[in-house]
C-alpha cells in the first residue's frame, strides 16, 4: 500500500539517515566494499586531475560510484538470501554469483572508461 505522508524535508532526512546506516553496515561487514571504497578514495581525485572536460571527468570518476553501488546491491542481496535461505540451494547460489557478476562487469567498465580515456591522452 503507497504511503501518503507527504514527502519534505523530514522523509529526506530520514532516507538520508537510512542510507548512512546501509553505508556503516557495508564498511562493517563486507571486506569488498572496503576495498572499493579504498580504491574509490585513491582514484577519484585522480579521475578529476587526469579527466580534461566535464565528460571525460564524469566518465572516471562517474564509474568508481557505479562500482560502490553494485557492491551495496550484491551486499544487500546475499543478507537477503542468507537470511532466507541459510542453507544451500541452486537459486541462492544463482543469486549471490548474479550480483557479484554485476560488480565485475562494473569493474570492467572502470577499466575501460580509464583505458581508453588515458589511451588518448598518453599515447
Amino acid at each position: 500500500m503507497p504511503s501518503t505522508e507527504p514527502r519534505g524535508p523530514r522523509q529526506i532526512g530520514r532516507a538520508m539517515i537510512w542510507s548512512f546506516k546501509g553505508l556503516r553496515a557495508a564498511w562493517i561487514h563486507e571486506a569488498s566494499f572496503r576495498l572499493e571504497a579504498y580504491l574509490f578514495v585513491i582514484f577519484f581525485p585522480a579521475g578529476l586531475l587526469l579527466g580534461q572536460g566535464a565528460i571525460e571527468k564524469s566518465l572516471l570518476c562517474g564509474s568508481l560510484f557505479l562500482v560502490l553501488s553494485a557492491e551495496l546491491l550484491n551486499s544487500a542481496i546475499e543478507a537477503v538470501v542468507d537470511k532466507v535461505s541459510p542453507e544451500f540451494h541452486e537459486l541462492a547460489g544463482r543469486a549471490k554469483d548474479m550480483g557479484s557478476a554485476a560488480v565485475f562487469m562494473l569493474m570492467i567498465n572502470v577499466m575501460l572508461c580509464w583505458g581508453l580515456v588515458l589511451w588518448q591522452r598518453f599515447a
